[in-house]
């Protein structure tokens, strides 16, 4: 995405510029962090929430990642923000994105724990893909080098967003999607 793409998505404030990227050795309390973001979740939403995975690195055991618990959320329909939202939003989280050329896609923000909460529609192939990757990952140790060691990599760089960062792995991701048959 270019700046104009980036700051077009931004729901309230515009992203924070360069940030430093961090990435975590693999901890063990990632799993956890996402049980509790996911009862949370369920709780507020009740049978709302179709779906919720942990996917992202922090869902893969041993993977380096970057504290912060990416859960894609399956909603009946994303673009009616106003029957998730707020229920969302009374447990902390704040809608930061806003994507309706890509799957209508919508991005929260959460704290306790750290959650970047993606919200897509019911039968978004984006979401199998984000599975069939973090599966790959959990069971294929060659792929798993690659990614963690393409992240430290770019994690070197000076990105403007984070989106920058994300962007840059894609080529990477495709590759190993690819073996994995989901290309």
């Amino acid at each position: 995405m270019d700046d104009e793409q980036i700051l077009a998505a931004s729901v309230g404030e515009p992203p924070p510029t360069f940030g430093e990227i961090v990435l975590a050795e693999y901890d063990p309390v990632w799993p956890q962090w996402f049980a509790r973001a996911e009862a949370q979740v369920r709780g507020a939403l009740g049978e709302s929430a179709l779906q919720v995975d942990h996917v992202g690195s922090t869902s893969v055991p041993g993977l380096a990642a970057k504290p912060l618990i990416d859960v894609n959320l399956v909603v009946a329909d994303t673009r009616s923000e106003d029957a998730y939202v707020p229920d969302l939003e009374a447990l902390g989280y704040v809608l930061r994105v806003r994507e309706p050329n890509w799957y209508e896609h919508r991005l929260l923000r959460g704290q306790d724990p750290p959650v970047n909460l993606h919200v897509f529609p019911p039968g978004c192939e984006e979401v199998e893909r984000m599975r069939v990757f973090r599966d790959r990952l959990r069971t294929n140790d060659a792929d798993r080098e690659l990614y963690e060691r393409t992240k430290r990599e770019l994690a070197e760089v000076e990105w403007k967003y984070v989106q920058n960062y994300a962007d840059a792995k894609s080529e990477v991701v495709r590759q190993i999607l690819e073996r994995a048959g989901a290309v």
